[in-house]
């Protein structure tokens, strides 16, 4: 029987639509079959069940079948027969087919792993149902082309051509779902067992990305062991130091005005040696760079020691710790943690402490606020160049044509009242990590008192996401001079996508997001950009056993 013209000239794609066909017509006559069943009026035997036939006229079961239902029932029994045979008729030519489309394939191993690996969904998804309606053949069968494909795919390689014995065993699998396909031909019973499969497999998938995101957080919110011993030895020598040899020396020798201030605020030693070391390598003038870092009390003596025998010679640094900045609020430490939201990114006083830049610099006019998950690779004086035309920020935006995602609407809560009225939704996101401040703007305009406004606003209902970085997108509101991509390039602590040539044209490189290039769990690709700028044959690093990973060296030397 063939179904639909075509000719002679298919091939494996003729025998594959006569297949097709013939499954549809076996699928209708079952139908068919239900409709005849349900038709009959109550109590009436279908004629021929059981093996006993029927005749005209004849009673079954007490109930007359009239001539017009039998004739229906026969027409139906017979397109299952002719349906049957004909498919029995075409094994030898469906194995055929099979041989010419596995050759006819892209010559890639991967379609053909991709190809056996859906092989192996079907054939669980039918074992499980023969395994249920005991079909104690077809169940070894399959068992067993599920072993051969099994082992197979274990032995596969994606860079290797595919073996004769394996497009063997792709083609008696293919023949072992066909025998299962006519035995079950029941598609929805089949789908049941698929979507049960798929549930099982989403629900596997959601408890693995779950426990993956914990560890990470885990891993983020962990300092490496080297670390803590690094803070813990630079802390206790720190102490053995005679009071007189715990400060700087006296190096001013230009007036405050006359050097290129950059601020940093951390609680990690070697993420600020980074950011210091690589602004000096790229300074064109580092005896005019005076550094300022801020931590929190329990830092503070590790990064004074660290700096102490490891002077940013010839720029000039100070330290500042928080707990000396007597006029914080004196709930500053603790305001910002919030239930549910244990991310040292979005809790840290030290990222809120750049709302109070002209409080904690009060000589100075203006300075660059570096970020310490930074590198720089570009001499920044130029950033003291830039006309900010009476603004506060000087900041590249992060949002680009056609990108909804980096607007203010995914950070802000538009449905607000005080947020609708005052604030675009469509907005664009500028970045914080390099960004060049005109504090005297900045207390003409009064916008420390501003952000402390809006920060309680934001305690008493829900107005933004967590983090300053919503915050701060609403204190510099029109307060921000866009600057050169070129400045600053983001996401390197996320985003695996970012070329070569980016990174190295940028100014400053951030390594915005989760992955930190002092973790484990960093992108290998951009871990160089950041080691490069420290000493590991320094003795601490040494003695703590902080090293380049051998994950990195392979990196460096391709």
């Amino acid at each position: 029987m063939r179904v639909g013209g075509g000719g002679g000239g298919g091939g494996g794609g003729g025998g594959r639509e006569r297949e097709a066909a013939l499954l549809l017509v076996l699928i209708a006559a079952a139908c068919g079959f239900v409709v005849v069943l349900l038709n009959l009026p109550d109590g009436r035997a279908l004629p021929g069940a059981g093996g006993v036939p029927g005749a005209v006229g004849e009673h079954t079961g007490g109930t007359h079948v009239s001539v017009k239902e039998r004739r229906m029932v026969e027409i139906v029994r017979q397109q299952q027969d002719v349906a049957a045979q004909e498919l029995e008729g075409q094994t030898d030519e469906n194995a055929a087919e099979a041989d010419e489309r596995i050759s006819r394939s892209p010559p890639g191993a991967k379609e053909k792993l991709w190809m056996m690996q859906d092989q192996l969904i079907m054939a669980k998804a039918y074992l499980q149902f023969a395994s249920l309606h005991g079909s104690a053949h077809l169940v070894r069968e399959l068992k067993l082309r599920i072993k051969e494909i099994e082992r197979v795919i274990s032995h596969f390689s994606s860079s290797s051509r595919v073996p004769t014995s394996a497009l063997q065993k792709i083609r008696a699998m293919e023949m072992t779902l066909s025998k299962a396909q006519r035995a079950y031909p029941h598609c929805s019973h089949m789908t049941a067992k698929l979507r049960a499969m798929t549930h099982q497999s989403e629900e596997l998938v959601r408890a693995h990305r779950s426990e993956t995101s914990f560890l990470e957080q885990v891993a983020v919110r962990t300092l490496p062991k080297g670390h803590h011993c690094l803070a813990m030895r630079l802390t206790s020598e720190y102490f053995l130091l005679d009071p007189k040899e715990r400060e700087f020396p006296q190096r001013y020798t230009m007036q405050m005005g006359d050097l290129y201030h950059y601020a940093i605020f951390s609680d990690n030693v070697l993420a600020s040696a980074v950011v210091v070391n690589s602004t000096i390598s790229a300074s064109k003038d580092p005896k005019r760079i005076m550094f300022h870092i801020v931590t929190d009390a329990l830092n503070f003596p590790a990064m004074m020691m660290w700096f102490l025998t490891n002077p940013p010679n010839p720029a000039t640094i100070q330290i500042k710790s928080l707990d000396n900045l007597k006029w914080l609020p004196a709930d500053f430490s603790f305001r910002f943690k919030q239930k549910g939201i244990r991310d040292p990114r979005y809790t840290s006083a030290l990222n809120h402490l750049r709302f109070y830049l002209p409080e904690v610099f009060p000589s100075l006019n203006k300075l660059v606020l570096l970020d310490h998950d930074v590198v720089v690779q570009r001499d920044l004086s130029g950033l003291w160049q830039i006309n900010l035309n009476g603004k506060v920020n000087g900041a590249v935006e992060t949002c680009t044509s056609g990108d909804g995602y980096h607007r203010l609407e995914n950070l802000v809560n538009f449905s607000d009242p005080s947020i609708i009225n005052k604030f675009d939704a469509k907005a664009c996101i500028h970045a914080f990590g390099m960004n060049i401040f005109d504090l005297k703007e900045w207390r003409r305009q009064g916008l420390t008192t501003a952000y402390n406004k809006w920060f309680q606003a934001g305690k008493r209902r829900r107005l933004w996401k967590a983090g300053s970085l919503p915050l701060g997108q609403i204190v510099f509101y029109n307060q921000t001079v866009p600057l050169d991509h070129r400045w600053h390039v983001l996401g390197l602590g996320h985003d695996r996508s970012i070329g070569r040539d980016a990174i190295e044209r940028a100014a400053v490189i951030h390594y915005s997001g989760k992955l930190k290039p002092w973790l484990e769990i960093s992108i290998p690709k951009y871990r160089d950009y950041w080691n490069n700028f420290l000493d590991y044959d320094n003795p601490y690093l040494q003695q703590c056993n902080i090293h380049i990973s051998t994950t990195i060296q392979a990196d460096m030397i391709i």
